[in-house]
């Protein structure tokens, strides 16, 4: 098993724990004055104190235009539909709202995107059977 790494900056410590650990219920890992580590659903995600990267809404999703560079993870239905609902009992101020995208089709899934409190853009998609992420 491999487990992947991603470091990016945000501007507040403190509101990060609040989005990552309280909103989106990533475990807290170790920490300094200036980072913080996530466990992102089985992934590590580094916080650092800093300006966020640039983005712009340039990434084509059926007819609506989302962030790029974004990042993410892939769930299975049912941990994607509890964190949908976490998401939404949070108020969360989706770029795109959870939905289905190529239903009945190969690759049939569901996606959604936000931005963390810093603007930093990520992309949750759900499938019923994580063998079925690469179908064409």
């Amino acid at each position: 098993m491999s487990i992947f790494h991603l470091a990016f900056n945000v501007r507040d410590l403190d509101e990060a724990r609040r989005f990552y650990g309280g909103v989106l219920g990533c475990a807290e890992g170790r920490s300094t004055d200036t980072w913080v580590d996530f466990d992102f659903f089985g992934h590590q995600i580094s916080l650092h104190l800093g300006e966020p990267f640039t983005t712009a809404r340039t990434g084509h999703v059926g007819d609506v235009l989302v962030p790029m560079p974004h990042f993410g993870i892939i769930l299975e239905l049912p941990a994607w539909r509890a964190l949908a609902d976490r998401l939404e009992a949070a108020r969360t101020d989706f770029v795109l709202r959870p939905q289905v995208r190529f239903e009945g089709q190969p690759g049939e899934q569901w996606t959604m995107f936000f931005c963390d409190p810093f603007g930093n853009p990520i992309e949750v998609k759900g499938f019923r059977s994580l063998d079925t992420v690469y179908a064409a």
